[in-house]
C-alpha cells in the first residue's frame, strides 16, 4: 500500500481517489475552494445554485457512469433522452427506439426539416468513416471531413457544425476531424442504441459526482481537506513535501489533479519538470460562457435541450425540465466569442435570440445570472500534443481532461485520466511513507 496526496477535488482529482481507495489505499485531497467539481462545479448566486457551465454527456462516457453506480448515484438524476437534435422550425431528428443501426437510420428517415439528399449525405459520410474505421489524416479540421463528404451548406449548418461544437466547443474550421470522428464512432455508430443517449443531469454538477465520491471516500478513511490550497511541491528524498499541506509529511506519490494553468505553476516549483511545464503551458484554451433566465413556472422550452439560430448562443437548456427551477433556462455560447464577453450585452442578446427562435415574444425574466469561464477547455485543434499522466519524476503524475486521450476535454476524459493515474500508481507498488 503507499500514501497518495491528490491536488484538486475535481471530476478527475476524485475518480483517482475513489480508484485508489478501492485498493485501501491511503489517499488525501488537497481543494484550495471550498466547492467541490473543478471547473465543473456548482455556483450560488443571489439564492440560486446553478452549474458554471453545461456539460453534456452522453451514454458512451463509461467511465463517468460507471464511477456514478459506483459511488451510489441513483440513474434517476439524470434525464436519459435518446439522441435528439431540435432546432425549432428547422430541424427534429430523434433516434428511434430500436436497436442500433435501426435507431438512426429511422431517425434519419423520420427527420423533419432534411431532404432525402440531406439524409443520404449523413448516412454516406458515416458508412464511409466506418469502412475507415474512423481513422482520419491528423491535421483535418472537421471542416476538410465535411468537404470530402460533399456535405450540403445547409445540414452542415443544422447538424454538423453544431455537433461539433457541442462536443469539441470549437469551430469547425479550427477543431480537429480525428477527435469528431471518435466521438461519431462511439456514438452514432455505435453497437448500442444507448451509446448516443443524451444524459442531462438532475442535479447540478457538484451533487452529480463530486459530492457522493466524497461522502465514498469518508466512509472508506479517505480524506477531503477544502480550503487547502497547495502552493508547491517540493522533491524530498523518495517522495515529496507540500506547501500548504498541513504538517511536515513526506508524500510518495502526488497526483496533480488541478486545471493546466494551476498545474504548471505546481510543476515548474518541482525544479525538474520545464519541458513538461511549457508543454501544458502551450497548449490552447477555449472559453465557454453560460448565460441563465428565470422565467417563472409558466414558461418551458419544446424540449430539454434546442438548438438555436445565429448568434450569440448555439445550444439552451431548459433546467426545468431536468430538476431545477421550472422555466429557468441556460442558454450556452461555446467558443470565442470576443464581441460578447461584455456580460451586460449578452443578456438582452440571447434573450431576443430566443425570441427569434421560438417565434414569439417572452416575458421579462425574474433572475439573470452570466458565467463566463475563459479557460475552461483546451482547444481541440488538428495535431494538438496534449501531456502524458506520467512526469520526468518517478511518483508525480498528471490527471485531468487535457491528458493525452481520444476524446476532447470532457468529464469523461478527465475521470478516465484520473483512473488511469489510480492505476499506474498501483502498478507502482511504491512502499507505503510517512
Amino acid at each position: 500500500m503507499t500514501a497518495v496526496a491528490i491536488i484538486g477535488a475535481g471530476y478527475a482529482g476524485l475518480a483517482c481517489a475513489v480508484e485508489l481507495v478501492n485498493q485501501d489505499v491511503e489517499v488525501t485531497v488537497f481543494e484550495r475552494s471550498r466547492t467541490l467539481g473543478g471547473r465543473a462545479r456548482a455556483v450560488m448566486k443571489d439564492d440560486w445554485t446553478v452549474d458554471n457551465g453545461q456539460h453534456l454527456l452522453i451514454g458512451a462516457y463509461a467511465e463517468l457512469t460507471r464511477l456514478l453506480r459506483l459511488t451510489g448515484v441513483s440513474p434517476r438524476q439524470t434525464k436519459q433522452l435518446p439522441l435528439t437534435l431540435h432546432i425549432p422550425g428547422q430541424l427534429h431528428l430523434q433516434a428511434a427506439a430500436l436497436p442500433a443501426p435501426l435507431h438512426l437510420l429511422m431517425g434519419l428517415v423520420c427527420a423533419r426539416g432534411l431532404n432525402w439528399r440531406e439524409r443520404f449525405a449523413v448516412h454516406t459520410m458515416l458508412s464511409h468513416l466506418k469502412r475507415k474505421r474512423f481513422q482520419l489524416p491528423a491535421e483535418m479540421t472537421v471542416t476538410g471531413l465535411l468537404t470530402s463528404h460533399h456535405q450540403p451548406f445547409r445540414l452542415r449548418n443544422l447538424l454538423w457544425e453544431p455537433l461539433c461544437l457541442a462536443t469539441l466547443n470549437a469551430p469547425a474550421h479550427e477543431a480537429s476531424a480525428q477527435v469528431f470522428a471518435n466521438i461519431l464512432r462511439d456514438t452514432l455508430a455505435a453497437g448500442s442504441s444507448t451509446a448516443s443517449e443524451l444524459l442531462i443531469p438532475h442535479v447540478n454538477l457538484s451533487e452529480l459526482f463530486p459530492v457522493p465520491a466524497a461522502r465514498y471516500l469518508a466512509a472508506r478513511n479517505g480524506n477531503i481537506l477544502i480550503g487547502n490550497a497547495i502552493t508547491a511541491i517540493t522533491p524530498d528524498g523518495a517522495g515529496f513535501r507540500l506547501a500548504g499541506a498541513p504538517g511536515h509529511r513526506v508524500w510518495p506519490q502526488v497526483v496533480i489533479a488541478t486545471a493546466p494553468h494551476h498545474a504548471t505553476a505546481l510543476l515548474d516549483s518541482t525544479g525538474a519538470c520545464p519541458q513538461l511545464s511549457s508543454q501544458v503551458a502551450a497548449l490552447p484554451s477555449e472559453p465557454i460562457t453560460t448565460i441563465y433566465l428565470a422565467f417563472g413556472p409558466s414558461f418551458a422550452l419544446p424540449a430539454p435541450m434546442i438548438g438555436l439560430t445565429a448568434d450569440p448562443a448555439q445550444w439552451a437548456f431548459d433546467r426545468g425540465q431536468c430538476g431545477s427551477p421550472e422555466g429557468l433556462i441556460a442558454a450556452v455560447i461555446s467558443a470565442p466569442r470576443h464581441e460578447y464577453e461584455n456580460h451586460e450585452t449578452l443578456v438582452p442578446a440571447v434573450l431576443a435570440q430566443l425570441e427569434r427562435t421560438l417565434g414569439r415574444s417572452l416575458p421579462e425574466p425574474r433572475w439573470t445570472h452570466a458565467i463566463t469561464e475563459k479557460r475552461v477547455t483546451i482547444a481541440c485543434r488538428p495535431g494538438i500534443i496534449r501531456p502524458s499522466i506520467a512526469t520526468p519524476l518517478p511518483g508525480l503524475w498528471l490527471a485531468g481532461d487535457y491528458i493525452e486521450s481520444e476524446y476532447p476535454a470532457t468529464l469523461e476524459s478527465a475521470v478516465r485520466a484520473g483512473v488511469r493515474c489510480a492505476q499506474e500508481i498501483m502498478s507502482a507498488r511504491t512502499p507505503l511513507g510517512h
